[in-house]
């Protein structure tokens, strides 16, 4: 093991025994926010700090079998040891420096889902609609809850945009990666002809705000505007003005909501996607900078990288990104998503160790 990173592990354990002191503290635990905050820090902490235990103990047991080296009677029993050991202590190496990658503080949180049907008209609006139930069938498997915050559909069924609401454990870290924008190739029922044509639309993935994040929001820079419901929802709902559109004067940035029937629920609902909607924006700056400095493997969630191709004549479905391209198209599109999230999750990790090597 490098001293950089043994040095790391030994701050963590320093660190790990000053939040076990603090979460022992009356006035931690009073403060609730507080003491969920360092709470998850001090999981975080013993898992890592737990496996570095353990491999000092592998080390301790293979310098003692070594010594055992020149012992006759010792000596196969020694090398059973020292075989033990050094398997331990490679295994324990490689978790650690896995545990020990940066870790995004909002893998933790909820997700929105915004999906935006872009170039190929109501083709477009179709496979934004294709998406949307992949990714709501996705949510079933993992047993998350679902939401729509807002929608505006096309004439034939699909969507021109749609925010969807995963509520479950570690939704956004799940779904991050699906940021950006996705292309179908496929014969369009409205084609005669049976000719392959081609589409696009955008999904962006936005961590759900801190609840208490909404007083970031300074009410001066905001709009909001009532109006009445569109489309289904029967009598009450097209009579009344409880839709809300909430503008961000300072950015031009707009969310609204018109699926409820309260006013205030849909004041609520559009002010939670704007938040994530500012922070996202944020967050794509900061990554922009990032970037110019080191190119990320895995896209940042830019709107115009395409990041992804379904061939449905092919049955395929290819991540540019990672190039990698699987033939099971109607399997992924029913929410069998895993495999896809598993190699996107291990082409980040496996870039974040070679920077974490090299000191970058």
């Amino acid at each position: 093991m490098k001293d950089s990173l043994r040095q790391q592990l030994q701050r963590l354990a320093m660190r790990l025994a000053e939040l076990d002191a603090n979460l022992a503290d009356p006035q931690v635990t009073a403060d609730m926010q507080r003491y969920r905050k360092l709470s998850r820090e001090q999981s975080d902490a013993a898992e890592v700090v737990g496996l570095f235990t353990r491999y000092e103990q592998h080390e301790a047991n293979l310098a003692d079998a070594q010594a055992l080296l020149d012992d006759a009677e010792m000596a196969e029993m020694a090398r059973e040891e020292i075989a033990c050991a050094q398997a331990g202590i490679e295994t324990l190496g490689t978790q650690l420096q896995t545990a020990l990658l940066p870790r995004d503080p909002d893998d933790e949180r909820n997700a929105f889902v915004e999906i935006r049907a872009g170039t190929g008209g109501e083709e477009s609006a179709l496979f934004a609609a294709d998406l949307a139930r992949m990714y709501l069938r996705f949510a079933e498997r993992q047993g998350w809850k679902t939401e729509v915050m807002s929608e505006n559909a096309s004439d034939l069924g699909g969507y021109k945009e749609l925010v969807l609401r995963f509520e479950g454990p570690r939704a956004y870290e799940q779904m991050k990666f699906e940021s950006g924008g996705h292309r179908v190739q496929r014969v369009p029922e409205t084609e005669a002809q049976g000719r392959i044509h081609t589409s696009a639309c955008t999904v962006a993935v936005m961590p759900e705000p801190d609840e208490a994040a909404e007083v970031t929001l300074n009410p001066a820079d905001l709009r909001i505007d009532t109006f009445r419901a569109s489309g289904a929802g029967g009598q009450h709902i097209n009579k009344t003005d409880s839709a809300i559109r909430v503008t961000h004067i300072p950015t031009g940035l707009v969310a609204e909501c018109q699926d409820d029937r309260s006013q205030h629920r849909n004041k609520a609902k559009a002010l939670a996607v704007l938040q994530a909607r500012l922070q996202d924006r944020e967050r794509s700056e900061r990554q922009a900078k990032e970037a110019a400095t080191r190119k990320a493997l895995v896209g940042s969630g830019d709107r115009s990288d395409r990041i992804r191709t379904y061939n449905f004549p092919q049955g395929r479905l290819t991540d540019h990104r990672i190039n990698l391209t699987l033939y099971k198209l109607a399997h992924i599109l029913e929410g069998d998503l895993s495999e896809v999230i598993a190699a996107l999750r291990a082409a980040r990790a496996q870039q974040q160790l070679a920077a974490l090597e090299t000191g970058q």
